[in-house]
This record gives structure tokens, sequence and C-alpha cells, in this order.
């Protein structure tokens, strides 16, 4: 069943039939119990008027005379046009103390003795079941019967009973209906909402604004909101990355076809030789533009992702360092660690920050004369901050030029960068809430120094990597 108006009716209209039943069962025979009390008073009551009929001083002629009205008047219960048809057809009969019938109505029973049982109770006579009241009469030696046909007693009382639940049954269809109805209007701001949806373009991803929004749908509208949102900021990230890709792969490539070209038309090995050169380069070059490119791809998720989490600085920086090694020793340059006293814990993304160290070291290495040494120093500035910094010994840079820097595709004299490196370590600081400084040492080289915020105080569903022995080292191979 997919219909929410067709479930919630289901589950309210069972409820409801199941409750009026019960209800109406409780009532039947509650409602049978006491219309019977009410005509077992009407039998008690009878019997005390012809009680107190017998005892009114009357010839005997007018005594007969007044027991065939008594008579005339009862065969007339239920049929009469003034009276109703609820009314009881009572019998009557009275015996004397040696139990001679001395009067009787025409519709009693022929009772062979008399009833002896005081008060109400049952007899069946010729396969006739009769409910009656005896009242017996001690001061004047008399037993006064009054009895009803239990067959007519119980067909009034059965339709007493069914014009009492007939507005039951139709209330319950009734009520079926309204239900209906206020569940299709209780539920129209949920079908408004589905349709604006199924209205709405296929590349849409305007946020909904639904008014009036009863708070019920507001968390299903946030929650919609924020994953068009999300796939806003996917696409956006996706076009980006293409139009980066298109802009930085589209000159690389023209300058490969033209070395190719040139080794292809040269008639000696000189000039073929410095035109497959080039080619190499120009492949080295755009084999980095590429791998920056996928780096930026593989950032901005993590980043929109924000699943931060306790990181130790420390062996984060080592694990990386250790990798980048074998890469720097290729290169002619050495590679050093400096950790400071203090601890490093910080919240953050352990794959971001590797990232960005790996960025700053490279960067460094490209502008590292032959032997050259690249330190990496990890220190605590304050209670609060927690700096990386990564120095080379290279020319420095320009002041005018520090601000550029942090431009995409921006590769400061360097033919052979990607210019995308500093960019994307300012990105991965910035959303770790720190931020990325350049400044020219003192004694020669650029120090980039990379400020993260220290982490609270861990607790113990923290899980923190124990620190390693700290001062200066020499990473292997080194």
């Amino acid at each position: 069943m997919t219909s929410l108006r067709r479930r919630t009716l289901v589950l309210v209209l069972g409820l409801l039939l199941l409750g009026t039943l019960t209800i109406s069962l409780y009532n039947f025979h509650d409602s049978r119990h006491e219309i019977g009390e009410i005509y077992d008073a009407q039998l008690a009551q009878s019997a005390r008027l012809l009680q107190g009929a017998i005892h009114a001083q009357l010839p005997d002629e007018q005594r007969q005379a007044l027991y065939k009205a008594f008579n005339a008047a009862l065969s007339q219960a239920g049929s009469h046009r003034l009276g109703h048809p609820y009314e009881g057809k009572m019998a009557f009969q009275v015996w004397d103390k040696e139990g001679r019938s001395l009067i009787r109505s025409s519709s009693a029973p022929a009772f062979e003795r008399p009833v002896t049982t005081p008060g109400f109770s049952d007899q069946t006579l010729y396969e006739v079941n009769w409910h009656g009241f005896l009242l017996p009469d001690d001061r004047h030696g008399l037993l006064i019967w009054v009895g009803e046909r239990e067959d007519v007693r119980q067909d009034l009382v059965n339709r007493i009973v069914r014009h009492t639940l007939i507005p039951n049954l139709i209330g319950v269809v009734v009520l079926s209906v309204l239900i209906w109805l206020a569940i299709g209007w209780g539920l129209r701001p949920l079908q408004n909402m589905a349709q604006i949806i199924r209205k709405r373009h296929g590349g849409s991803l305007e946020p909904l604004q639904l008014t009036p929004l009863p708070r019920e749908l507001e968390p299903m509208q946030a929650a919609l909101n924020r994953l068009l949102s999300q796939i806003e900021q996917l696409l956006q990230r996706e076009r980006r990355f293409i139009g980066d890709a298109a802009h930085e792969m589209r000159t690389p490539l023209a300058t490969l076809r033209i070395h190719a070209q040139n080794a292809l038309q040269a008639d000696e090995n000189e000039p073929r030789d410095k035109a497959l050169n080039h080619l190499v380069g120009g492949v080295d070059r755009l084999t980095r533009v590429v791998n920056q490119l996928l780096t930026l791809a593989r950032v901005e998720p993590e980043i929109a992702r924000q699943a931060w989490q306790p990181v130790d600085l420390e062996s984060t920086a080592r694990e990386t360092l250790v990798e980048l090694t074998p890469w720097m020793l290729g290169r002619g340059l050495e590679l050093a660690l400096d950790v400071k006293p203090g601890s490093y814990l910080i919240h953050g993304n352990a794959q971001l920050v590797a990232i960005a160290l790996q960025n700053l070291v490279t960067n460094a290495a490209n502008f590292s004369p032959q032997g050259a040494e690249v330190e990496v120093t990890l220190a605590a500035d304050d209670e609060q901050q927690i700096s990386l910094s990564v120095r080379d010994h290279g020319p420095g840079i320009d002041e005018q030029k520090m601000e550029r820097l942090f431009e995409r595709f921006y590769s400061r004299d360097n033919p052979g960068g990607a210019g995308l490196g500093l960019s994307i370590v300012e990105m991965i600081a910035s959303h770790l809430g720190g931020s990325i400084t350049l400044s020219n040492h003192t004694d020669g080289g650029l120090l980039a120094t990379l400020a993260l915020p220290r982490a609270p105080l861990a607790t113990d569903s923290d899980t923190v990597i124990p620190p390693h022995n700290h001062g200066q080292a020499r990473l292997p191979g080194q």
C-alpha cells in the first residue's frame, strides 16, 4: 500500500470500526439487561396494582367487571391507536390459598398448579416460555401472578436495541466519509509539495520555498534543499575541474605536437634530440598538471564532507615525509624534520594534511639547488595553535609577486610547474580553520608556514596516536 491517505484511512477506520463494534456489543448486552429490568419493574408494578384492586371494598359483580376491564385493557397493549408499540402484552392470574384460580386474563396460560416461587421466575407451558412475577398476599391468602411471553418480550427488547444501534452504524459510514475528506485536507500540503517537485525541470537545483509550510514538513524541505545544494556544489566542482583541465592542457598539448613534428622533420640527430628532449619535458609538465588536477578533484569532496576526527600532526608529518624521501634523494636533495616539544593533536583530516605537506615540500624542492636541504619544522606556537613550516634554500621570492603565489596556475617563473600546489594548500588550510603564510627567510630561501588550531583536550572516546620522540631527525635514506 503506497498511498499515505489510503494507509491512514484504513488504520483510522479499522480502529474506529473495532472501537464501535466493541462499544456496540457492550451497549447491546447492557441495553438488553436494562430494558429487561424496566419490563420486570412494570410486571411488579402491575401485580401491585392488581393487588390494590383486589383489596378494594367492592361487590362481587363490580369486582368481576373490574377484572374484565383490566383484561380488555391489557389485550389492547401495543395495538391501540393511542398506545405504544413497546407496551408489554401482560397476562395475570390469581389463586387462593387452596390453589383455586379466582381470576385470570384470557391471554394467561393454563397452569396445572399455581406458581409458588415468589418474585421473578420462568415457566415453560405448552412449548411457550413465560417470564412472570408472583406477589404473595398473605393477608388475604392470595397468589397474584403477572407475566409475559418470553418471545414477545424479547422481540420488543431486540427492536429497541436495534433502533439504538442503527444510528451507530450510520454514524460509522458518515464518519468514514468525513475522515476521508479530513485526511485529504490534512495531507494537502504534502500533495502540493509532491506536485511542485513533479513540475520542476529536471535540471533545476533551486531550493524549495513552499509557503505556508506545516512544521512537520520543514525538516523534509530543509533536507531536500540541503541535497540540492550539495548537488549544485558537486556540479560546480565538476565544471571547474573540466574548465581547469581544458585551460591548462590545451597549451601543453599544442606544444607537444609542435615538438613531435619538429622531431619528425629533423634531418640531423642534434635537432631531433633537442626536439625529443623538449617533448619529454612537456610530457613531464603535463603529467604534473594532471596529477595536481586529480589532487584538487580529490581534495574538494573531502573538504565538503568535513569528516573531521582527531589527528596526530607529528605522526602524519613523519609518514608523509618518509614517502617523499626517495623522490627527494632522486633529485639530489636532503629532507630534515625538526619537532619541537609539545602536543600536536588537531581536529581535521589526515589525508588533507598529508596533501598540504606534500605540496609544500614539492614546491620547496623545485626551487632548491642541487645538494641543498629542505627543512620541515613542527612547533607549538602557543596553547591554541600549531605551526608546520617548510623552508628551502633557494633564491626566495620577490615581495611584489608574493600575493600571486596562491593564484591557480601561477607558477612563479617555473615553466615546469602546474601552479596549483599553493592554492591547494591554501584551500586545505582555510577549511581546517588555519592559514598559510609565505616569507623570505633571513638566511635565504623561502619559508612557508601552515598554522592550524590545536584540538581540545582528548576524551576517553578519542583515539590518539602516541607522539614520537621529539627533536631533529634525518628521514630514512638520508
